[in-house]
């Protein structure tokens, strides 16, 4: 998981973004050995509310990313921001969002 300011960074300025209603998903292409998952990070900006209603969209965010982890191929490096609309979201809106914008950025295993 991400959890250093410079790894977000790295993510946020060098991947691409594809942006969804609920989310906002940073691709960043590895260079990881095969076999080797890629990793991932959970943000929620203070424009959305207090520390709980942040929690909660983060809540959301990594519930989504769980429930559709093994889509996910390897050596790719992922980020999800959520959005306003992200705070009275279902999980599984989110998640139907994450495995469209996924498939979108080509960060999807192949079938």
């Amino acid at each position: 998981m991400l959890k250093r300011r410079n790894e977000f960074q790295r993510v946020y300025h060098a991947g691409r973004s594809y942006a969804g209603r609920y989310l906002v998903l940073y691709v960043f292409e590895n260079r990881a050995k095969r076999g080797q998952r890629g990793l991932v990070g959970f943000a929620a900006g203070k424009k959305l509310g207090c520390a709980a209603v942040r929690n909660r969209v983060k809540r959301v965010l990594r519930e989504a990313y769980r429930q559709n982890q093994l889509l996910v191929r390897e050596g790719v490096t992922l980020l999800l921001v959520g959005r306003k609309p992200c705070t009275k979201a279902k999980s599984q809106a989110a998640g139907q969002e994450f495995v469209r914008l996924l498939k979108k950025a080509g960060a999807a295993r192949p079938c």
